[in-house]
C-alpha cells in the first residue's frame, strides 16, 4: 500500500504509513489501518481523503527543469500565478523534489519516483546542492568562514558548507554547496549576517546541472544520471 501511495505522489513511504495508520486511506470503500495491506492496482479502488488515487503504472519519469524567476514550485496556485506545470508537461504527473522559492532560479528535479524523491530530500543522505549567490556588498572573510562552519538559524545550526568567493566579482558573488534542504536556508544564512541577496541560482543538484537549458526549459534525465542519483541515495537496483 505505501509503495502504491508513494508512486502516486501522495507521500513518501514513511508518511504513507502514517496516513494509513491514521485511517486516512480507504480501499474499496473500507478504511484500512494495516500497514501490510496489499492491493492490486488493476482491481482495487484506493481513496485518500475521499479522492480516488489514480492507478499508477511502472513507468517513471525524471526531469531537470531550469526554473525561471517568478515561477511557483507547486502544481497549482490559487492566485493564478505561473507554476512549474506551465512549463513542464509530460505523459505522467510529476512532482518537484523539494522547493525553490519564487525568486530563486536554477536546477529543479521533478519525478514520479516517490522513493527516490524521498531519499533525495532526506537529511540522512546529505545530498549536495550548489548555489551561486549575488549579494549587495562585499562579503567579509569572517562572515564567509561563519557560513562555512555553520550558522545558527531559528531552526538550529546549519551543517558545514563549502564556500567559494568567485573571482573578479568584488567578493559579491559567492559559490556555496550545502547538504541540507531546509526552507529558504541559503537566503536565511546570508540575511542573518546582514546581506541582501540580489540573485540566487541553484547551479547543481548533485551532478545534475542546467547546462544546455535556457530559463524555463527542461529535459529528461539520462539513464546514467538517474542511476547515479539512485546509487548516491542507496537504491541498489538498476533501471530496467
Amino acid at each position: 500500500m505505501n509503495r502504491f501511495l508513494s508512486q502516486a505522489g501522495i507521500a513518501s513511504r514513511r508518511r504513507a504509513d502514517e496516513l494509513i495508520a491514521h485511517g486516512e486511506v480507504r480501499v474499496n470503500g473500507e478504511i484500512v489501518r494495516d500497514l501490510g495491506t496489499k492491493i492490486d492496482p488493476r482491481k482495487d479502488l484506493v481513496y485518500f481523503h475521499d479522492k480516488q488515487v489514480a492507478v499508477v503504472d511502472d513507468e517513471r519519469e525524471y526531469v531537470v527543469f531550469n526554473k525561471p524567476k517568478d515561477c511557483i514550485t507547486t502544481l497549482s496556485d490559487e492566485k493564478g500565478r505561473t507554476t512549474i506545470l506551465d512549463y513542464v508537461r509530460t505523459k505522467h504527473r510529476l512532482f518537484p523534489v523539494g522547493r525553490l522559492d519564487r525568486n530563486t532560479t536554477g536546477v529543479l528535479l521533478l519525478t514520479n519516483d516517490g522513493d527516490l524523491a524521498h531519499r533525495l530530500m532526506h537529511p540522512r543522505y546529505e545530498f549536495p546542492k550548489a548555489y551561486r549567490v549575488e549579494i549587495d556588498r562585499s562579503i567579509s572573510e569572517d562572515d564567509a568562514k561563519k557560513i562555512a562552519a555553520g550558522i545558527r538559524l531559528e531552526d538550529g545550526i546549519t551543517s558545514p558548507a563549502e564556500v567559494f568567493i568567485l573571482p573578479n566579482t568584488n567578493r559579491k558573488n559567492i559559490g556555496i554547496v550545502v547538504h541540507e534542504g531546509r526552507n529558504r536556508m541559503v537566503r536565511r544564512m546570508f540575511e542573518i549576517l546582514g546581506y541582501e541577496i540580489l540573485k540566487l541560482d541553484r547551479e547543481g543538484y548533485g551532478e545534475i546541472t542546467t547546462e544546455g537549458l535556457q530559463r524555463g526549459e527542461w529535459r529528461y534525465l539520462k539513464r546514467n544520471e538517474i542511476q547515479k542519483l539512485r546509487q548516491m541515495t542507496g537504491i541498489k537496483q538498476n533501471l530496467a
